[in-house]
């Protein structure tokens, strides 16, 4: 009896270091871009930014999911990383808040350039994506991290059709269009909760317009974290993909921050993405998981969305709790081992490692175009808040509110030359 035990343990070993070894024999060659990594939001809280700090060194950081050697162990060969900012910055600081962030992503990529290079473009050409894509596979061949800018809320725009363009300019290639706030001009996650309201019903006529000029720029539309009406408009709206940048499958765990199936099915239609979550709580909806949970999802989203719809937005470094197995960036190889485990084939694999997102740039940049007119109409005055906020720009006659003194001075002028003073 215990020699029949031993003998199915030693299979079970050998099996697992098979499909173990398989997922890094495929890694080599199609290495994992993760949608999602909050590294940039710990260098913030941990290091004031500070890169050339001791303790900011990434080749030895400690108590983070991700430094340099667990990304080689994990074969990460491109990752979103999230300039993002809270909430409680909208109409205060989020602008700047943002800026700050694109810039330690870029300094990342200045300090350790052996390791991350940041893959973006400034050509000004009518479709300027094959550029990224020649970036991202050129840092494949060479060993290094692509490193990608993905703008978390919408609120980091501060409702301007401007600085969404400006931070394009700067490297943005996604914008998530709200977090767990709602902006002027779209609906987020908490309103399916009831805890927020609905305001926009989704999205905007302004939200619509913001939706319009992403895809004119070919910037990838990012709906992680917005209401399921806001899903609905986008994807209906959008003349490319969109992805879920950090989003499960609903139908395992009810969670409003996941994917229900409806939406899955227009995944399917618009030959959008879902990068599946490891936080627990949307893996399992409870304070523990497992890698095989995962899986779960993964798998669930291929059935209903198609082999195409899936990829990896682990989130790390953004939450709090991870699933056993998963614990940090090195672990991805083992969540490829359990899905060739489950009869996944190395297409379907490579498709979730990378090649679902890069269609989706591809697909991405044939609907972008820098020579149509971009979108111009402002939001409505309205619709804005904070009383700290000018109004420039908003009046047919914005010197009648500027310049008072200016315009007595004159009409005093008009009405001596009258006489009637």
């Amino acid at each position: 009896m215990w020699t029949s035990w031993w003998l199915w343990a030693l299979v079970a070993v050998c099996t697992g270091d098979q499909f173990r070894d398989e997922a890094e024999r495929i890694m080599r060659g199609t290495p994992v871009i993760d949608g999602h990594n909050d590294l940039p939001w710990r260098l913030l809280t941990m290091f004031n930014n500070q890169l050339q700090s001791k303790r900011a060194n990434l080749t030895s950081l400690a108590n983070t999911h991700t430094n340099i050697p667990k990304l080689r162990a994990g074969f990460v060969g491109g990752q979103f990383w999230s300039a993002y900012t809270p909430c409680d910055t909208q109409n205060k600081d989020a602008v700047k808040r943002t800026l700050e962030q694109i810039d330690v992503i870029q300094r990342m990529c200045q300090t350790y350039p052996e390791t991350f290079v940041c893959v973006t473009n400034s050509t000004g050409a009518r479709r300027p994506q094959p550029a990224l894509l020649t970036g991202i596979r050129q840092a494949f061949r060479e060993g290094r991290v692509a490193s990608l800018v993905g703008v978390e809320g919408g609120h980091s725009i501060d409702s301007s059709l401007g600085v969404l363009r400006t931070l394009y300019r700067l490297g943005m290639r996604y914008l998530t269009l709200t977090h767990s706030c709602n902006t002027p001009w779209a609906d987020n996650w908490l309103v399916d909760t009831g805890e927020d309201k609905a305001e926009s019903q989704g999205l905007s006529r302004f939200g619509q317009s913001v939706v319009k000029e992403m895809n004119r720029l070919g910037v990838i539309i990012d709906l992680a974290h917005v209401s399921v009406a806001t899903m609905k408009a986008a994807l209906r709206l959008s003349t490319a993909p969109v992805i879920f940048s950090h989003s499960s499958a609903y139908s395992l765990c009810q969670h409003r921050r996941n994917v229900p199936d409806d939406v899955l099915r227009l995944v399917n239609q618009t030959g959008s993405l879902v990068m599946v979550n490891f936080y627990n709580d949307y893996v399992s909806c409870r304070q523990e998981a497992t890698l095989s949970q995962v899986a779960d999802h993964l798998d669930h989203i291929k059935k209903v969305a198609g082999a195409g719809a899936v990829g990896f937005g682990g989130d790390f470094d953004g939450v709090s709790r991870l699933p056993v197995g998963l614990e940090d960036v090195s672990k991805y190889p083992d969540l490829v081992a359990e899905l060739l485990r489950r009869r996944w084939t190395e297409a379907e694999v490579r498709g979730a490692l990378a090649n679902n997102l890069l269609r989706v740039f591809e697909a991405v940049e044939q609907v972008s175009d820098h020579t149509q007119s971009p979108e111009e109409e402002p939001i409505p005055a309205d619709q804005l808040q904070a009383s700290c906020r000018t109004m420039y720009g908003y009046s047919e006659a914005p010197s009648l509110h500027r310049q008072p003194g200016a315009l007595l001075a004159s009409l005093t002028t008009v009405l001596l030359g009258l006489g009637l003073l």
